[in-house]
């Protein structure tokens, strides 16, 4: 085995030369090597495990030299107040396995060591796959057994919750981050998860999605609330999403819940409130026979695409006279909601696109609900938190979907700058 030494013993070798030309080099003669002799690229004792080993073994001793002033076997640290004092051996999990070193100590254990700190066992990169696999809905005895299979080392599950935790801290800060000062359109939804407070209930989750002056998705913050989804609730939540600097909202789209409105212009006076026609047509649905489906949706599709206020109600009515005698409840219920209804009526096509259902937060939602089917139910409100948090965090890894939602919005934004005289202009960045 040769000897390395820490300086370069010709330095001008180096000059004119490609970074990544060398790299490349030096790679492939380190592949042909270990094909040659045999050596597994990766796995148990591979290559990658044994130039982790070596790159996190020569940082280490890098950093003791610093600590130290001298390198290794320099007469100036003979008779010195602090030297080397041998190794320790350790062993920390990577993201190709675990690799064992041999960390450097010095005589009066003055050495804090920064890219393997004392007692760290997992580097950053097996840290963040922990939480990423969470995020997708894995149960700490699944990560544990993932971790067992494919990289031969035992993570006990309460390891990988204490490693989770550290987003508890990020929660906090998102949660009470500052917001813009105007919103074109607020979505807001709760969705359910199950809590075991004495026994195993349901508890809803308020989640309320911004769309920015620019065009980009925001959301706002993730809500527990106590017993079933209320007004009052919504109104402690929007409350505090507007002492978070949200002095003005255009428009605020939702479901039917009763009590709604009048929490938003409590708190918005000048803010639309527009229910979401998906969930009208679902909640239509729930009083008809399943075989009466497709019927009643081509009926109400005049109601809901109608030009205007007026000929909303014509078309309504001529869906009365149809099916009031067979399903009374639906009339009840569109009558119910019209108020809510027929805003986005008198707003152009690009703006009635984006605002006619929840879909940009149903989706989201949807994320939520994959994530913690797998689950089952969670010990308190601060872990299922958590665990929503871990999805958002990683929603959209390459970015792309921030790229298409902004593309998405930008006719609309155009056309509420006109329908609210410059409301959403001044909001912007």
């Amino acid at each position: 085995m040769t000897e390395t030494t820490t300086q370069d013993p010709q330095p001008q070798a180096w000059a004119g030369v490609e970074l990544d030309t060398v790299d490349e080099q030096l790679a492939a003669r380190l592949v042909e090597q270990a094909r040659s002799q045999g050596i597994s690229l990766v796995g148990p004792d591979g290559l990658l495990q044994r130039m982790t080993k070596l790159v996190l073994e020569s940082a280490l001793e890098g950093e003791l030299t610093d600590h130290l002033g001298y390198p290794h076997s320099d007469p100036a640290g003979r008779n010195g107040a602090n030297s080397r004092n041998g190794t320790r051996p350790k062993t920390v999990l990577t993201e190709i396995g675990p690799v064992e070193l041999e960390v450097p100590r010095d005589r009066d254990a003055s050495f804090q060591p920064k890219i393997v700190r004392k007692r760290q066992r997992r580097l950053v990169g097996m840290d963040d796959l922990v939480v990423s696999l969470v995020a997708k809905g894995l149960t700490t005895g699944e990560v544990a057994a993932h971790l067992a299979e494919i990289y031969g080392t035992q993570v006990s599950r309460q390891t990988i919750s204490t490693i989770t935790d550290r987003v508890l801290e990020g929660l906090a800060a998102w949660q009470s981050r500052p917001l813009d000062a105007v919103y074109p359109v607020i979505f807001i939804d709760a969705v359910n998860v199950k809590l075991r407070d004495g026994q195993v209930c349901n508890r809803p989750i308020y989640v309320a999605l911004g769309v920015t002056a620019d065009g980009e998705r925001d959301i706002l913050g993730l809500w527990a609330g106590d017993g079933g989804e209320g007004a009052k609730y919504w109104l402690h939540v929007l409350t505090e999403i507007k002492n978070r600097g949200v002095g003005d909202v255009c428009i605020v789209v939702c479901d039917g819940l009763a009590g709604l409105p009048e929490a938003i212009s409590a708190v918005w006076p000048a803010a639309v409130t527009q229910t979401c026609i998906v969930h009208l047509l679902r909640n239509s649905f729930r009083y008809a026979s399943r075989k009466d489906w497709a019927a009643i949706a081509a009926d109400l599709k005049p109601v809901y695409t109608a030009p205007t206020k007026a000929a909303a109600l014509e078309a309504l009515a001529s869906f009365a006279a149809a099916w009031e005698a067979r399903y009374p409840a639906i009339i009840r219920l569109w009558e119910h909601a019209w108020a809510e209804f027929v805003p986005f009526l008198a707003f152009d096509p690009q703006i009635r696109t984006v605002i006619a259902t929840t879909n940009a937060i149903e989706s989201l939602n949807a994320r939520f609900r994959r994530s913690v089917k797998a689950r089952g139910h969670f010990p308190n409100e601060q872990a299922a938190l958590k665990h929503l948090y871990l999805t958002i965090v990683s929603l959209d890894p390459t970015g792309r979907g921030r790229r298409r939602w902004t593309n998405r919005w930008k006719a609309a934004l155009n056309a509420f700058d006109i329908a609210f005289d410059g409301r959403v202009s001044a909001g912007r960045k």
